[in-house]
């Protein structure tokens, strides 16, 4: 039996809305980053305990035989091993996918806060407000 538990505390998604300012970005690519960092832990343990089920599936149908068990017994239990193997396979791409995503998703935190730290720094710091995007092109 499987020692996994679902868990619902896991990194929350980010918000879809409009907010488009920089901190805002920066927060919501932070948040990405962290719930892809949580899945990909997550996946790696899934993929850990359906490896290790599989093996045990495939030891238990070799008891099983040894046992001179009904063969369908035996059959049923290789199938589970196979499935829950090609299952891992799966886990592992989408594991191997988490961690990219996590990886771009902090690169691009970084990419976007050296591109437009400054001006956000410019901007929160003065007192005058800012034009609203278009202003300036008539």
């Amino acid at each position: 039996m499987s020692d996994l538990a679902p868990t619902t505390g896991g990194g929350a998604a980010a918000r879809t809305d409009g907010d488009n300012r920089y901190k805002a970005v920066q927060q919501k690519l932070k948040t990405l980053g962290t719930a892809m960092d949580l899945a990909s832990n997550e996946l790696e343990a899934l993929l850990h305990s359906m490896r290790t089920n599989a093996q045990r599936s495939e030891h238990l149908a070799v008891d099983i035989a040894n046992a001179e068990l009904d063969r369908k017994f035996i059959e049923m239990t290789n199938q589970m091993s196979v499935a829950l193997g090609g299952a891992a396979v799966e886990v592992k791409k989408l594991h191997e996918t988490a961690q990219e995503v996590s990886g771009l998703a902090h690169d691009t935190r970084r990419t976007h806060a050296r591109l437009y730290e400054g001006l956000d720094t410019i901007r929160s710091s003065r007192k005058e407000r800012t034009p609203k995007p278009g202003f300036f092109v008539r």
